[in-house]
């Protein structure tokens, strides 16, 4: 068998009798008659013997092949039930193909080389030599889906020569079967009245019945098209079900219901605001329901007015552009406060952190959470880089108060002194890649979060207490909050009431944007503490050569779509004068937006303002960024300005195309 393989692979004839024709020809040409066909009658021996040849090999192929995947299948006698090919492995030639095969690709039944990959696009055997017995694609031809499987023939005398054989099954209707299976699976949505309570307030039953009416019949209109099954579950709770075959009509639309349920209104004139939460790929309805219950805590966490499209990894975010509507409750606010309290109480150690590079927000949020702990009488330590913070003079302040001089400690020393019994209390922050030290966030066992920004897809998670207000100004606000219920008015220090309100002035931009009724109440609670205004407007002051550079940035920015200006810096400078230049740009009339980008190291650094319809947090979100609608920021690794440049303004263009 094995000298029928090597005789298999022998050369082809052909070349040589075309040579001995020419021969002949030249012969004649001579007029050499008699010798020309005397050649002539060799020539014809010679052709006979290589046809004769030539079929009898075409036959040792057939029957060495036939027999050698009969005998690897354990089946000898019988044909294989589907195509099957051949192949040389040093140059991927077709030495032999079954009548299935051939009838597949309408070849002919011929010895005369084909080379698979010219005969299947794209098709290689490079896995036949990793030692695979699978191809790792399907392959399509003719409207049909194979999956091909293969194994490798070696002569043990001639290592050199291989054949590879392939054989192709057929699992069109498999596939068809399992695209309509992922095609039908059910999406779980909740689909929430973001607020209700306020469009119902002090309304008549007739007036409430009415409004009612309107948004089940927006709801209604709009699911229909979707041929799902729709259940009010409470007054402002939805459960709608459909198949994910339409989930992307629905993404592709950007859920207009949206926008659509804006047009309803109430009596005082407030829009009606929804959110989806859905749930995709889950393995069961409970699962489903769990994601898409994920996603509705992800949307109102960010705001309402969204969809939120959750599966097994990832959030995917639609709508979220417009400015959210205060919805806190001063109650969630003394629950957290008891509850924060009480797990202090049961803690041998707190931890307080705030983001990289701490403002006067977040250290204002940390020194709140360290009166609470010296309340409860528990050690506290605020882990925060003395040496990379954006308030290096206040916080010397900070540390010639006797109650904080030993109160800021590196992450390196926390983790030393962290234990199973820790708490760790992030504040003005909710991603974990901005932490001051992540790992820390992995050694501790009991997590808090108090933040004001708009949650990420890679929030911190699992958390003990959370209190999450993207409706407050600041994290200071929502620890000024919490200390009214959480400690007597005597307890709070001098330097702590500063530092509180001087996040407050931080982030609403002395009192300019982002300001509700509640932080107005928390500036009043901080200012009978004893906080000066005028000392905290001292600590957002700069010097002149400062000022002169915040300048030369308002100076290099450019207006696009006539009404966003982006200053680009080639040269470094702080984040300071970053923000603010981009604050001092939104004074500009016809300005509603601002960005700044700047060089950091290998970084490029991004940050956004807006007091319009420009909501910075979601224009920034597609280049890694968070924040508020008002105010945002992000960094990039690995790319340049430019490269920055040109990604901002892809995401301005298609902020403003949706």
């Amino acid at each position: 068998m094995k000298k029928k393989l090597r005789r298999v692979l022998q050369p082809n004839m052909g070349i040589y009798l075309a040579l001995f024709l020419a021969f002949i020809i030249a012969t004649a040409g001579f007029r050499q008659y008699i010798l020309a066909g005397l050649q002539m009658c060799v020539w014809l021996l010679l052709l006979g013997a290589y046809l004769l040849h030539y079929t009898r090999r075409k036959k040792q192929v057939k029957d060495f092949v036939e027999k050698t995947i009969n005998q690897q299948a354990g089946v000898t006698g019988q044909k294989p039930p589907f195509p099957m090919a051949v192949v040389r492995m040093a140059d991927s030639d077709i030495v032999f193909a079954n009548d299935r095969f051939l009838k597949l690709t309408g070849l002919n039944d011929t010895l005369k080389e084909r080379n698979i990959c010219d005969v299947l696009s794209g098709f290689d055997i490079q896995w036949l030599f990793e030692g695979k017995n699978e191809y790792p694609y399907d392959v399509r031809y003719a409207g049909q889906r194979f999956r091909v499987y293969g194994s490798v023939i070696q002569d043990s005398e001639t290592p050199e020569i291989q054949l590879g054989v392939l054989y192709f099954a057929d699992l069109t209707e498999l596939y068809q079967i399992r695209d309509e299976y992922i095609r039908s699976r059910p999406v779980v949505s909740i689909i929430l009245v973001d607020n209700y309570e306020e469009l119902t307030k002090n309304l008549s039953e007739g007036a409430m019945s009415s409004l009612n009416a309107k948004i089940n019949n927006a709801i209604t209109q709009w699911t229909e098209s979707y041929h799902g099954l729709l259940r009010r579950l409470e007054r402002n709770r939805y459960l709608f079900v459909f198949e994910k075959r339409d989930l992307k009509r629905a993404m592709d639309d950007k859920f207009s219901l949206l926008e659509d349920v804006h047009a309803i209104t109430s009596p005082s004139g407030l829009a009606a605001s929804i959110s989806f939460g859905l749930g995709v790929e889950g393995e069961t309805f409970e699962e489903g329901y769990e994601f898409a219950s994920l996603a509705i805590e992800m949307a109102l966490s960010r705001g309402g007015d969204q969809a939120v499209v959750k599966d097994r990894i990832n959030f995917n975010f639609y709508g979220g552009r417009n400015k959210e509507a205060e919805q806190r409750s001063k109650v969630r606010s003394r629950v957290t406060a008891n509850s924060l309290m009480e797990l202090i109480g049961k803690s041998s150690r707190v931890l307080i952190m705030g983001h990289k590079n701490a403002d006067l927000d977040a250290i204002g949020a940390a020194l709140g959470i360290y009166c609470m702990c010296r309340k409860k009488g528990k050690p506290a330590h605020i882990v925060l880089d003395l040496q990379e913070n954006m308030a290096p003079d206040f916080l010397k302040e900070i540390r010639q108060d006797s109650a904080y001089t030993d109160a800021f400690i590196s992450g390196q020393d926390a983790m030393l002194l962290s234990d199973n019994r820790s708490t760790l209390v992030v504040v003005d922050t909710n991603r974990p890649d901005q932490l001051e030290c992540r790992t820390l966030l992995e050694a501790v066992p009991q997590v808090c979060v108090v933040d004001h920004h708009r949650r990420a897809a890679d929030y911190i998670k699992p958390v003990v207490v959370n209190l999450h207000e993207p409706y407050a100004s600041s994290a200071s606000e929502l620890v000024t909050e919490l200390l009214q219920y959480a400690v007597e008015m005597e307890d709070v220090l001098p330097i702590e009431a500063k530092a509180l309100m001087a996040g407050i002035f931080l982030d609403t931009k002395s009192f300019n944007i982002r300001t509700g009724e509640r932080t107005f109440e928390a500036a009043a609670f901080l200012r009978q503490l004893g906080a000066d205004t005028v000392e905290v407007k001292k600590l957002l002051q700069n010097d002149f050569q400062d000022t002169v550079e915040k300048y030369r940035i308002i100076q290099s920015a450019r207006l696009y779509r006539q009404e966003i200006a982006i200053a680009k810096l080639d040269s470094g400078t702080t984040r300071v004068l970053a923000s603010q230049a981009a604050d001092e740009l939104l004074n500009i009339t016809g300005i509603s937006a601002s960005f700044v980008l700047y060089p950091d190291g290998e970084r490029v650094m991004v940050s956004a303002r807006s007091i319009g319809e420009t909501n910075v947090q979601v224009v920034l979100e597609p280049l890694g960024g968070g924040g508020n609608t008002a105010t945002a920021g992000a960094q990039i690794t690995g790319k340049t300005v430019d490269e920055v440049l040109d990604m901002l303004v892809e995401s301005i263009d298609k902020f403003f195309e949706e």
